[in-house]
């Protein structure tokens, strides 16, 4: 029988333990995943690579689950607009080999002084990305369900920052994208995935190059390399891991949030229902950042039953050092807060929310993601709230990374670590019988 995984169940026990591979990616969530189809369906040879998550592909306890997750240009910062520019190709190319729809054109809107829509708007030409400003006349004439108070003193008539409009921006389907990803490593590529496998461990092999990754029941698979994507767990893998010292007391330490987000029900009954595949949302994502304001706004979609609007304050959720940590508990506090804010400043919605969930920010120093490697383990942290839209790009700098052919901006190596290359080889999937925050950058 062969011991390919695409001739395997992932359920049978045969295929938990005992295993090598070309690569083992730590996380089966939008990193993760783009990471795997990367490696296996990207250009250059192909890897065989093993998938391992604590939970399901897209687990709720995690960071990308559900189908509600802004895609957006708009980012003070030209580097990320850039990456966003670059990650829509990634995006396109992906709906164009699996046949799904991913993005929902949405487009989006940015208002509030500390927001700073203009200076917004000027990275927005310098990239030429399509965008337009509006007065708060303009913009409260064309969306009538939303308070543009722009000050955050609850004046809107005396607010004189401009609203920012992106129409290019959308809505990302994260569940759908994850499978999407793994569909296309296993279509493409030698890509074996195993879930509720939850790794506890990342060590060298003795007597030989690569790793040993045990999980936390004593199953263990070999490869030359290692790709930790763990999202809010991420930190307790690198401290499981045989990580060069120096990288290790370097990497920035993450500061994982339990966010709290509501879904409130739309007042026309023809924003709701499915959307089209030929058409956009009725209602735009958005972004408020005022003097006491920060939220951040999007059609739910499926999350939703396609019939609400969900909202979160961003970055407000319970801090914690690991996900292990969550409880999945809503925020009394939060939830009246965010009820008010809907009363004031959303007179589109009922200001009752009908569904509520927690979801998990894995923020790094400055809100910057993480793509770094020391020997044979490269470590993939692009979350801080904001990383879902450049899912593909990440996986492609990652691979990169792995297979030695590519590189990233210095801005998300692990600071002064001098990169290198130490690629690892293994054979083939064997049953060898012998895993400082600032308000910048948001969704």
């Amino acid at each position: 029988m062969s011991d390919s995984p695409t001739d395997r169940n992932p359920e049978t026990p045969a295929t938990r333990t005992g295993l090598q591979a070309d690569v083992i990616v730590i996380g089966a969530g939008l990193s993760g995943s783009a990471v795997a189809r990367a490696l296996s369906a990207g250009q250059g040879p192909a890897h065989s690579v093993i998938v391992v998550d604590r939970d399901i592909p897209a687990s709720a306890e995690a960071s990308s689950h559900g189908s509600a997750r802004i895609f957006r240009y708009s980012y003070p910062d030209p580097l990320y607009t850039s990456l966003v520019v670059e990650s829509r190709k990634g995006w396109d190319d992906l709906e164009q080999q699996t046949g799904r729809r991913l993005i929902t054109p949405s487009g989006s809107l940015d208002f509030g002084t500390v927001r700073d829509p203009a200076a917004l708007a000027r990275v927005l030409s310098d990239a030429g990305v399509e965008h337009e400003l509006l007065t708060v006349s303009e913009a409260s004439d064309r969306w009538p369900g939303i308070v543009f108070d722009t000050t955050g003193d609850g004046d809107d008539s005396t607010a004189s920052s401009p609203v920012l409009w992106n129409p290019g921006a959308g809505v990302i389907d994260a569940e759908s994208t994850v499978h999407a990803q793994l569909d296309l490593a296993r279509r493409t590529g030698d890509t074996l995935v195993l879930d509720h496998w939850e790794a506890a461990s990342v060590r060298r092999r003795t007597g030989a190059a690569g790793y040993t990754v045990t999980s936390t029941t004593g199953d263990v698979l070999e490869a030359g390399q290692v790709v930790i994507a763990a999202g809010g767990w991420v930190a307790d893998i690198t401290a499981a891991a045989d990580l060069p010292s120096a990288f290790l007391h370097r990497l920035p330490v993450p500061r994982v949030s339990q966010e709290n987000a509501y879904h409130f029900p739309y007042r026309d009954s023809r924003d709701c229902g499915r959307t089209p595949e030929d058409a956009g949302t009725t209602w735009p994502t958005f972004i408020q950042k005022s003097r006491d304001t920060r939220v951040y706004s999007l059609p739910g979609g499926r999350d939703a039953g396609w019939r609400g609007q969900k909202i979160a304050e961003y970055n407000a959720g319970r801090k914690m050092r690991s996900a292990s940590l969550q409880d999945g508990r809503i925020d009394p506090e939060n939830r009246r807060r965010m009820t008010g804010y809907v009363t004031r400043h959303l007179p589109g919605l009922v200001p009752e929310p009908y569904a509520e969930t927690t979801c998990l920010f894995t923020n790094l120093p400055g809100e910057n993601f993480l793509i770094d490697r020391a020997d044979g383990i490269t470590v993939v942290s692009p979350c801080s709230g904001h990383g879902a839209k450049f899912a593909p790009l990440i996986g492609e700098l990652a691979a990169g990374l792995v297979t030695g052919t590519g590189t990233v901006p210095d801005l998300f190596r692990v600071p002064g670590h001098t990169p290198g290359h130490t690629p690892g080889h293994t054979p083939q999937h064997t049953a060898d019988v012998t895993t400082a925050d600032t308000p910048a950058h948001h969704s």
